[in-house]
């Protein structure tokens, strides 16, 4: 369970930061270069990608099946299978964030928002938290992408969604994550 707390034992763990340069700041991500005390009194350097987190959502109909959208991802030059999702807003709640994706996405409205829980993205290098949700109680009221996103949606049963992740075909962290916490709860009848 994650607290704000120190034990005894994490304090001999942690870093002091003795000076902090922003090398980048962009329209997502701000670039920090951390000089560094260790716990052993050494020196070390920390490059840090700050960004605001995003929110991601796991929509499920009365049917058992799931809505993912496909989508080219410029790092790695391919089409990705995902869960809708997005960056979050300075200050906005997360759930607000994956309430207005699944919509903007998907074309879907829910009446049921379930929160799945947070995921740090990569913790050795970015601040990026995602949180993470269920959908259920849908209802079509039609898609609003952004200007600049292309996407295709995609209906998947439950069962055969979760095949994808186990066969290596979901590759996206936060949809693995999301996917699975998913299940878990369905299964467990925590809807």
């Amino acid at each position: 369970m994650e607290t704000d707390v120190v034990t005894s034992c994490e304090y001999a763990l942690i870093e002091k930061t003795v000076s902090t340069n922003t090398v980048y700041e962009g329209k997502i991500i701000t670039c920090k270069v951390k000089e560094i005390i260790l716990p052993d009194g050494s020196r070390g350097v920390r490059e840090i990608v700050e960004h605001n987190g995003g929110a991601c959502i796991l929509a499920i109909d009365n049917d058992k099946n799931t809505y993912l959208v496909r989508q080219f991802r410029s790092p790695f030059e391919r089409v990705v299978l995902e869960v809708p999702a997005g960056k979050l807003e300075k200050d906005e709640d997360p759930y607000e964030c994956a309430s207005r994706e699944l919509q903007e996405e998907t074309g879907f409205k829910a009446s049921k928002i379930i929160p799945l829980g947070k995921a740090y993205a990569s913790p050795g290098y970015t601040s990026e938290v995602i949180y993470m949700y269920m959908a259920t109680g849908l209802e079509f009221v039609g898609n609003n992408l952004d200007k600049d996103e292309y996407l295709n949606v995609e209906k998947i049963s439950l069962e055969d969604l979760v095949k994808a992740v186990d066969d290596g075909v979901i590759v996206d962290g936060k949809s693995i994550s999301c996917i699975l916490k998913a299940k878990r709860r369905f299964d467990l009848g925590d809807i």
